[in-house]
């Protein structure tokens, strides 16, 4: 198995630069998702390391190799693509197996890689046919086949599954996460949906803009975020933010909420703007109030979101695990524990 470097990586296009200094550790065999908002960075990053864009600065280490100028051939990594790419004409074994032939590798060993690799990914009956008789998940396995028939160091996922619907997303969100487990590989995974990045993740890089916002563990980012974007990204739902007020030594007036909160947390001067972020399950609709209007219930089975109207106009959602309704421009009061608020700053870093 083989770890990943980078070490102070930008990448520039003319005068723009997209990729600003990038520190990054991804460990032998650990699967590692780059996740953020469209036009973060994540896929030029991604592509940067197969070797399909060429770095401006810094370097790049496949083990203990410097590749930053290596060719993508030479770089011992198979890239999936958000297409599938598979040939038509051929078979399913044929286009498993095409990248090896076309390296003169004999047809026995091709055979052999192409037989494990249709029993990892469960493909044993589908050998035969051709790309246009298989379903969208069926396509993605195989182009995920053709990677592993390859022998990479390094497997890189350049988002997937985003052609898919929802049920084959999970099936293959299963998959791929069995595929990890089976083979050990390290891979480096790129999507713009949190909920793949967590449920997929050992590590998570949530990038903005060209720049690492924060690095670590799904449930570490989740509970302990850096600052207001990691926070509102990571979750589902968002986490809510309302406006506050510092009044006095950990005292905030929380205007959407209605309510003040006493924080243990370290607050700048009576009078500072901060923003208060509380996880949609972290906030509980009181019937004996009146000060939050309903616009809307969600009512999905096990769980259902409710959106309100704060008297500022803000907008918050609760989370509650029944099968509540409520009548839409009816009015209810919020209630929440001050110990699971989090609070930060007016230029979005968290106040601890």
């Amino acid at each position: 198995m083989t770890g990943v470097t980078l070490d102070k990586v930008t990448k520039r296009y003319g005068d723009v630069q997209v990729i600003h200094g990038v520190d990054l550790r991804v460990e032998d065999g650990e699967f590692c998702v780059f996740v953020g908002p469209s036009g973060c960075g994540k896929s030029t990053l991604l592509r940067m390391v197969a070797g399909l864009e060429e770095t401006t600065g810094g370097k790049i280490q496949i083990g203990n190799r410097d590749v930053t100028k290596a060719d993508p051939s030479e770089r011992g990594v198979a890239m999936v693509f958000q297409t599938y790419a598979l040939y038509p004409h051929m078979t399913v074994a044929e286009n498993m197996g095409f990248g090896l032939k076309m390296t003169g590798h004999p047809k026995a060993e091709i055979d052999g890689k192409v037989k494990e690799a249709s029993r990892i990914l469960k493909l044993d009956d589908y050998l035969s046919r051709k790309p246009k008789a298989l379903s969208g998940g069926q396509r993605q396995r195989v182009a995920i086949g053709r990677a592993i028939v390859r022998g990479p160091e390094v497997f890189l996922f350049d988002e997937p599954l985003s052609n898919l619907d929802a049920e084959l997303r999970v099936e293959m969100r299963v998959e791929i996460a069995r595929l990890h487990r089976e083979i050990g590989a390290t891979m480096i995974y790129v999507t713009h949906d949190q909920v793949e990045a967590m449920t997929l993740a050992d590590k998570i890089v949530v990038l903005r803009a060209g720049r690492v916002e924060q690095v670590g563990k799904p449930l570490d980012l989740y509970n302990d975020p850096d600052n207001k974007f990691v926070a509102g990204f990571i979750g589902s739902p968002a986490m809510n933010f309302v406006a506050g007020v510092v009044e006095s030594a950990g005292k905030v007036q929380a205007k959407g909420l209605a309510l003040p909160l006493t924080t243990a947390a370290a607050l700048p001067g009576a009078g500072a703007e901060v923003s208060v972020g509380l996880r949609p399950q972290h906030l509980r609709i009181e019937t004996s109030g009146s000060t939050h209007r309903v616009e809307l219930t969600e009512a999905l089975g096990g769980v259902s979101y409710v959106h309100l109207t704060a008297p500022s106009g803000e907008r918050l959602i609760v989370e509650r695990h029944d099968q509540i309704s409520l009548d839409p421009g009816s009015m209810v009061g919020l209630g929440f524990d001050g110990k699971d608020a989090m609070l930060f700053d007016k230029d979005g870093k968290r106040l601890r």
